[in-house]
Protein backbone atom coordinates (compact mmCIF):
# COMPACT_ATOMS: atom_id res chain seq x y z
CA UNK A 1 0.00 0.00 0.00
CA UNK A 2 1.19 3.29 -0.92
CA UNK A 3 1.49 6.61 0.98
CA UNK A 4 3.38 9.44 1.04
CA UNK A 5 1.45 12.70 2.23
CA UNK A 6 3.68 15.07 3.56
CA UNK A 7 1.45 16.66 6.21
CA UNK A 8 -0.68 13.58 7.89
CA UNK A 9 -0.33 10.38 8.67
CA UNK A 10 -3.82 9.22 7.80
CA UNK A 11 -4.38 6.87 4.62
CA UNK A 12 -7.38 5.81 2.91
CA UNK A 13 -8.56 3.26 0.09
CA UNK A 14 -10.54 2.94 -2.73
CA UNK A 15 -10.25 -0.32 -3.29
CA UNK A 16 -6.75 -1.62 -2.15
CA UNK A 17 -5.04 1.62 -3.09
CA UNK A 18 -3.99 4.43 -1.04
CA UNK A 19 -5.04 8.36 -1.02
CA UNK A 20 -1.85 10.77 -1.35
CA UNK A 21 -2.09 14.47 -0.61
CA UNK A 22 0.87 16.53 -1.77
CA UNK A 23 0.76 19.98 -1.12
CA UNK A 24 1.74 22.37 -3.33
CA UNK A 25 4.36 25.36 -3.22
CA UNK A 26 2.20 29.20 -3.41
CA UNK A 27 4.74 31.20 -5.90
CA UNK A 28 5.18 27.88 -8.42
CA UNK A 29 3.24 26.67 -10.99
CA UNK A 30 3.83 23.11 -9.98
CA UNK A 31 3.70 21.33 -7.27
CA UNK A 32 6.35 20.04 -5.13
CA UNK A 33 6.08 16.87 -1.96
CA UNK A 34 8.70 18.14 0.23
CA UNK A 35 10.80 20.95 1.47
CA UNK A 36 14.42 21.81 0.99
CA UNK A 37 16.37 21.16 4.14
CA UNK A 38 18.95 24.99 4.42
CA UNK A 39 21.46 22.64 6.29
CA UNK A 40 22.32 20.88 2.88
CA UNK A 41 24.63 22.28 0.57
CA UNK A 42 23.80 20.96 -2.25
CA UNK A 43 20.91 20.00 -3.68
CA UNK A 44 19.96 16.26 -5.32
CA UNK A 45 21.00 15.86 -8.98
CA UNK A 46 18.18 16.98 -11.33
CA UNK A 47 16.18 13.48 -12.85
CA UNK A 48 12.89 14.36 -13.05
CA UNK A 49 11.16 15.78 -16.25
CA UNK A 50 8.46 17.80 -14.32
CA UNK A 51 9.69 21.26 -12.87
CA UNK A 52 8.60 24.36 -10.37
CA UNK A 53 10.76 27.66 -10.85
CA UNK A 54 10.96 29.80 -7.99
CA UNK A 55 10.92 33.34 -9.03
CA UNK A 56 10.98 36.31 -6.89
CA UNK A 57 7.68 38.46 -7.31
CA UNK A 58 9.40 41.62 -8.22
CA UNK A 59 12.42 42.03 -10.36
CA UNK A 60 14.80 45.37 -10.28
CA UNK A 61 15.58 46.60 -14.04
CA UNK A 62 19.16 45.57 -14.79
CA UNK A 63 19.79 44.69 -11.42
CA UNK A 64 21.30 40.91 -9.90
CA UNK A 65 18.57 38.43 -9.17
CA UNK A 66 18.15 34.80 -8.46
CA UNK A 67 15.62 32.33 -9.16
CA UNK A 68 15.67 28.56 -8.01
CA UNK A 69 14.36 25.12 -9.48
CA UNK A 70 12.53 22.19 -7.72
CA UNK A 71 12.36 18.63 -9.55
CA UNK A 72 9.49 16.91 -9.12
CA UNK A 73 10.45 15.02 -6.18
CA UNK A 74 10.97 18.71 -4.18
CA UNK A 75 14.10 18.30 -3.76
CA UNK A 76 16.19 21.29 -5.51
CA UNK A 77 17.38 21.03 -8.79
CA UNK A 78 21.15 20.81 -10.28
CA UNK A 79 22.30 21.41 -13.59
CA UNK A 80 18.55 22.71 -15.11
CA UNK A 81 18.70 24.80 -17.83
CA UNK A 82 16.23 27.60 -17.52
CA UNK A 83 15.42 29.94 -20.64
CA UNK A 84 14.12 33.40 -19.77
CA UNK A 85 12.47 35.46 -22.17
CA UNK A 86 15.22 37.95 -23.02
CA UNK A 87 17.05 35.32 -24.97
CA UNK A 88 19.41 34.11 -22.17
CA UNK A 89 19.92 30.60 -21.07
CA UNK A 90 21.21 30.45 -17.59
CA UNK A 91 21.79 26.58 -15.05
CA UNK A 92 21.08 26.15 -11.84
CA UNK A 93 24.11 25.64 -9.37
CA UNK A 94 25.08 22.60 -6.92
CA UNK A 95 22.53 24.86 -4.89
CA UNK A 96 19.63 24.66 -7.22
CA UNK A 97 19.57 28.26 -7.87
CA UNK A 98 20.79 30.31 -10.60
CA UNK A 99 21.92 34.26 -11.31
CA UNK A 100 20.67 36.43 -14.21
CA UNK A 101 20.45 40.16 -14.40
CA UNK A 102 16.87 41.19 -14.34
CA UNK A 103 16.43 42.76 -18.19
CA UNK A 104 17.11 46.86 -18.27
CA UNK A 105 13.88 47.79 -20.38
CA UNK A 106 11.54 45.13 -20.05
CA UNK A 107 8.40 45.24 -17.92
CA UNK A 108 7.75 41.61 -17.15
CA UNK A 109 10.13 38.23 -17.00
CA UNK A 110 9.38 34.59 -18.47
CA UNK A 111 11.49 31.66 -17.03
CA UNK A 112 11.02 28.47 -18.68
CA UNK A 113 12.64 25.27 -18.50
CA UNK A 114 11.34 21.36 -18.79
CA UNK A 115 7.91 22.63 -20.46
CA UNK A 116 7.34 24.57 -17.04
CA UNK A 117 6.83 28.44 -17.57
CA UNK A 118 7.24 31.13 -14.18
CA UNK A 119 6.43 34.89 -14.60
CA UNK A 120 7.78 37.84 -12.50
CA UNK A 121 7.34 42.08 -12.71
CA UNK A 122 9.93 44.84 -13.09
CA UNK A 123 10.21 47.16 -11.93
CA UNK A 124 12.37 50.53 -12.84
CA UNK A 125 15.92 50.62 -11.64
CA UNK A 126 15.72 53.55 -9.45
CA UNK A 127 15.38 54.15 -6.09
CA UNK A 128 11.47 54.92 -6.42
CA UNK A 129 10.79 51.72 -6.78
CA UNK A 130 12.16 50.16 -3.63
CA UNK A 131 9.80 49.07 -1.29
CA UNK A 132 9.56 51.19 2.35
CA UNK A 133 7.95 48.83 4.19
CA UNK A 134 8.05 44.97 4.72
CA UNK A 135 5.22 42.95 3.24
CA UNK A 136 4.28 39.23 4.08
CA UNK A 137 1.70 36.92 3.71
CA UNK A 138 -0.53 36.81 6.91
CA UNK A 139 -1.14 33.34 6.24
CA UNK A 140 1.48 30.64 5.18
CA UNK A 141 1.64 27.07 4.90
CA UNK A 142 4.78 25.17 6.27
CA UNK A 143 4.70 23.18 2.65
CA UNK A 144 4.40 26.42 0.40
CA UNK A 145 7.31 29.26 -0.48
CA UNK A 146 6.67 32.49 0.36
CA UNK A 147 8.04 35.85 -0.43
CA UNK A 148 8.81 38.72 2.23
CA UNK A 149 8.98 41.76 0.42
CA UNK A 150 11.26 44.80 1.80
CA UNK A 151 14.07 47.44 1.31
CA UNK A 152 17.71 46.86 1.29
CA UNK A 153 17.51 43.49 -0.31
CA UNK A 154 20.22 42.20 -2.56
CA UNK A 155 19.38 40.38 -5.79
CA UNK A 156 22.13 37.73 -5.17
CA UNK A 157 20.31 35.29 -2.50
CA UNK A 158 23.57 34.12 -1.01
CA UNK A 159 23.90 37.75 0.29
CA UNK A 160 20.16 37.75 2.42
CA UNK A 161 19.89 35.49 5.42
CA UNK A 162 16.32 34.59 6.54
CA UNK A 163 15.76 33.11 10.21
CA UNK A 164 11.96 32.19 11.15
CA UNK A 165 11.70 31.75 15.18
CA UNK A 166 15.45 31.65 15.21
CA UNK A 167 15.80 28.58 12.62
CA UNK A 168 18.14 29.59 9.35
CA UNK A 169 15.51 29.15 6.89
CA UNK A 170 17.26 29.32 2.52
CA UNK A 171 16.44 32.20 0.67
CA UNK A 172 15.39 30.46 -2.60
CA UNK A 173 14.93 33.11 -4.64
CA UNK A 174 16.11 36.94 -4.40
CA UNK A 175 16.00 40.88 -6.13
CA UNK A 176 16.28 43.83 -4.50
CA UNK A 177 13.07 44.09 -3.53
CA UNK A 178 11.58 40.81 -2.92
CA UNK A 179 13.06 37.31 -1.66
CA UNK A 180 11.39 34.31 -1.80
CA UNK A 181 12.25 31.26 1.23
CA UNK A 182 10.71 28.27 2.73
CA UNK A 183 10.07 27.11 6.43
CA UNK A 184 12.76 25.18 7.41
CA UNK A 185 12.34 21.87 9.94
CA UNK A 186 11.89 22.50 13.85
CA UNK A 187 8.93 25.24 12.83
CA UNK A 188 6.20 24.26 14.16
CA UNK A 189 2.32 25.70 13.16
CA UNK A 190 1.41 28.44 15.10
CA UNK A 191 2.37 32.38 14.92
CA UNK A 192 6.01 33.49 13.97
CA UNK A 193 8.57 35.90 13.87
CA UNK A 194 10.66 36.76 10.43
CA UNK A 195 14.21 37.97 10.28
CA UNK A 196 15.86 39.20 7.10
CA UNK A 197 19.35 40.65 6.79
CA UNK A 198 21.37 41.45 3.54
CA UNK A 199 24.45 43.69 4.14
CA UNK A 200 23.61 46.99 6.32
CA UNK A 201 20.04 46.08 6.78
CA UNK A 202 18.07 43.83 9.17
CA UNK A 203 14.60 43.86 9.75
CA UNK A 204 11.84 41.95 11.21
CA UNK A 205 8.15 40.97 10.11
CA UNK A 206 5.41 37.98 11.46
CA UNK A 207 3.25 35.83 9.87
CA UNK A 208 1.25 32.77 10.92
CA UNK A 209 2.56 29.31 9.75
CA UNK A 210 -0.42 26.53 9.03
CA UNK A 211 -0.16 23.13 8.77
CA UNK A 212 -2.91 21.36 5.73
CA UNK A 213 -3.22 17.43 6.44
CA UNK A 214 -5.38 15.25 5.28
CA UNK A 215 -8.44 13.45 7.58
CA UNK A 216 -9.59 9.75 5.86
CA UNK A 217 -13.07 9.70 5.13
CA UNK A 218 -14.56 6.51 7.32
CA UNK A 219 -15.58 4.17 5.94
CA UNK A 220 -13.44 4.43 2.97
CA UNK A 221 -14.67 5.30 -0.09
CA UNK A 222 -16.01 3.12 -2.76
CA UNK A 223 -16.46 3.62 -6.46
CA UNK A 224 -19.67 4.96 -7.20
CA UNK A 225 -20.36 6.32 -3.77
CA UNK A 226 -20.31 9.48 -3.12
CA UNK A 227 -18.27 11.19 -0.22
CA UNK A 228 -16.26 13.99 1.23
CA UNK A 229 -12.41 14.41 1.37
CA UNK A 230 -11.30 16.82 4.29
CA UNK A 231 -8.69 19.04 5.52
CA UNK A 232 -7.66 20.28 8.27
CA UNK A 233 -5.99 23.05 9.33
CA UNK A 234 -3.37 23.30 12.14
CA UNK A 235 -1.51 26.63 13.47
CA UNK A 236 -4.85 29.22 12.70
CA UNK A 237 -8.46 29.25 13.73
CA UNK A 238 -8.98 31.96 10.81
CA UNK A 239 -11.03 31.55 8.27
CA UNK A 240 -8.95 30.80 5.43
CA UNK A 241 -9.23 30.09 1.65
CA UNK A 242 -7.80 27.05 -0.02
CA UNK A 243 -7.21 26.30 -3.30
CA UNK A 244 -7.68 22.13 -4.03
CA UNK A 245 -6.87 20.58 -7.46
CA UNK A 246 -7.82 16.92 -7.98
CA UNK A 247 -4.84 15.80 -9.72
CA UNK A 248 -6.11 12.13 -10.39
CA UNK A 249 -9.57 12.72 -12.19
CA UNK A 250 -9.60 9.25 -13.99
CA UNK A 251 -9.88 7.83 -10.46
CA UNK A 252 -11.50 10.23 -8.53
CA UNK A 253 -14.11 12.89 -9.53
CA UNK A 254 -14.56 16.30 -7.52
CA UNK A 255 -17.96 17.24 -8.17
CA UNK A 256 -17.56 21.10 -7.95
CA UNK A 257 -15.08 21.04 -10.90
CA UNK A 258 -11.60 19.79 -10.32
CA UNK A 259 -9.94 22.95 -9.37
CA UNK A 260 -11.89 24.56 -6.62
CA UNK A 261 -11.31 27.25 -4.05
CA UNK A 262 -12.71 26.37 -0.29
CA UNK A 263 -13.49 28.76 2.38
CA UNK A 264 -12.04 26.81 5.81
CA UNK A 265 -14.63 26.99 9.09
CA UNK A 266 -12.80 28.82 11.50
CA UNK A 267 -12.54 28.04 14.78
CA UNK A 268 -11.10 25.51 17.18
CA UNK A 269 -11.74 22.69 14.33
CA UNK A 270 -11.03 24.51 11.00
CA UNK A 271 -11.32 22.69 8.15
CA UNK A 272 -12.72 22.20 4.94
CA UNK A 273 -14.37 19.55 2.92
CA UNK A 274 -14.06 18.64 -0.81
CA UNK A 275 -17.20 16.83 -2.25
CA UNK A 276 -15.97 13.82 -4.40
CA UNK A 277 -17.28 10.33 -5.81
CA UNK A 278 -14.74 7.71 -7.02
CA UNK A 279 -14.28 6.69 -10.72
CA UNK A 280 -12.70 3.37 -10.20
CA UNK A 281 -9.87 1.65 -7.53
CA UNK A 282 -6.77 2.82 -7.48
CA UNK A 283 -4.01 5.61 -6.17
CA UNK A 284 -5.45 9.58 -6.19
CA UNK A 285 -3.82 12.69 -5.16
CA UNK A 286 -5.13 16.41 -4.86
CA UNK A 287 -2.86 19.15 -3.83
CA UNK A 288 -4.04 21.98 -1.75
CA UNK A 289 -2.30 25.25 -0.81
CA UNK A 290 -3.08 28.57 1.51
CA UNK A 291 -4.33 31.37 -1.15
CA UNK A 292 -2.85 34.53 -0.28
CA UNK A 293 -4.64 37.97 -0.32
CA UNK A 294 -5.34 38.87 -3.39
CA UNK A 295 -3.10 41.64 -4.96
CA UNK A 296 -5.33 44.13 -7.60
CA UNK A 297 -1.82 46.24 -8.53
CA UNK A 298 0.39 42.91 -9.58
CA UNK A 299 -2.87 41.93 -11.16
CA UNK A 300 -3.18 45.24 -13.34
CA UNK A 301 0.28 45.00 -14.42
CA UNK A 302 0.15 41.63 -15.41
CA UNK A 303 -3.29 42.41 -17.29
CA UNK A 304 -1.46 45.67 -18.95
CA UNK A 305 1.78 43.84 -19.98
CA UNK A 306 -0.87 41.22 -21.65
CA UNK A 307 -3.03 43.72 -23.39
CA UNK A 308 0.41 44.50 -25.03
CA UNK A 309 0.90 41.21 -26.56
CA UNK A 310 -2.72 40.57 -27.82
CA UNK A 311 -2.54 39.90 -31.68
CA UNK A 312 -2.93 42.68 -33.88
CA UNK A 313 -6.22 41.35 -35.30
CA UNK A 314 -8.01 40.76 -31.85
CA UNK A 315 -8.20 44.58 -30.95
CA UNK A 316 -11.35 44.31 -29.02
CA UNK A 317 -9.70 41.24 -26.55
CA UNK A 318 -6.73 43.26 -26.29
CA UNK A 319 -9.35 46.61 -24.95
CA UNK A 320 -11.18 43.85 -22.85
CA UNK A 321 -7.68 43.23 -21.12
CA UNK A 322 -7.03 46.82 -20.86
CA UNK A 323 -10.45 48.19 -19.22
CA UNK A 324 -9.78 45.00 -16.82
CA UNK A 325 -6.42 46.25 -15.66
CA UNK A 326 -7.87 49.98 -15.70
CA UNK A 327 -10.63 48.82 -13.00
CA UNK A 328 -8.33 46.88 -11.12
CA UNK A 329 -6.03 49.95 -10.57
CA UNK A 330 -9.21 52.17 -9.81
CA UNK A 331 -11.50 49.82 -7.72
CA UNK A 332 -8.88 47.56 -6.21
CA UNK A 333 -11.79 46.20 -3.67
CA UNK A 334 -13.62 44.87 -6.75
CA UNK A 335 -11.32 41.52 -7.52
CA UNK A 336 -14.02 39.02 -7.06
CA UNK A 337 -15.56 39.81 -9.84
CA UNK A 338 -12.55 41.05 -11.93
CA UNK A 339 -11.36 37.61 -11.15
CA UNK A 340 -13.92 35.83 -13.35
CA UNK A 341 -13.92 38.34 -15.95
CA UNK A 342 -9.84 37.52 -16.23
CA UNK A 343 -10.96 33.70 -15.98
CA UNK A 344 -13.30 33.90 -18.57
CA UNK A 345 -10.61 35.35 -21.40
CA UNK A 346 -7.48 33.26 -19.85
CA UNK A 347 -10.09 30.17 -20.75
CA UNK A 348 -10.19 31.46 -24.50
CA UNK A 349 -6.50 32.47 -24.66
CA UNK A 350 -4.32 30.65 -27.06
CA UNK A 351 -1.22 29.39 -25.48
CA UNK A 352 1.53 31.73 -25.52
CA UNK A 353 3.09 34.47 -23.41
CA UNK A 354 0.04 36.26 -23.36
CA UNK A 355 -1.88 33.13 -21.73
CA UNK A 356 1.03 32.99 -19.21
CA UNK A 357 0.41 36.67 -18.12
CA UNK A 358 -3.07 36.29 -17.66
CA UNK A 359 -2.72 33.03 -15.61
CA UNK A 360 -0.42 35.14 -13.38
CA UNK A 361 -3.21 38.06 -13.02
CA UNK A 362 -5.53 35.18 -12.36
CA UNK A 363 -3.52 33.74 -9.66
CA UNK A 364 -2.62 37.69 -8.31
CA UNK A 365 -6.52 37.67 -7.42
Amino acid sequence: MRFTARESDAANKIGSSALVLLLALCLAAASVAARPNPAQSEAAPFSMSAVTIVLPPKLMAAHPATLAVFGAGGKLAVGVSVTLSDGESITTDRTGRAHFTAPASATYLLAQAEGTIAATLIDPASGASEPKSVTIAPFVSLRESFWICGPGLQGDASADSATIDSHPALVLAASPECLATIAPPGVVAGAASVAVSAPGVHWTASTTFVSLAFEAPHPALQPAQKGRLTIRVRGSDAKLNLVVENTSPDVLRFLRGDVQQVRTSGGANNFASIAAQPNRSGDFTFRARVVPPPDASIAARYLQVAARLAPRDQAGQRRRIEKLAERLSHHPRNVESERRDVERILDQAAPGDERTLLAAADSAL
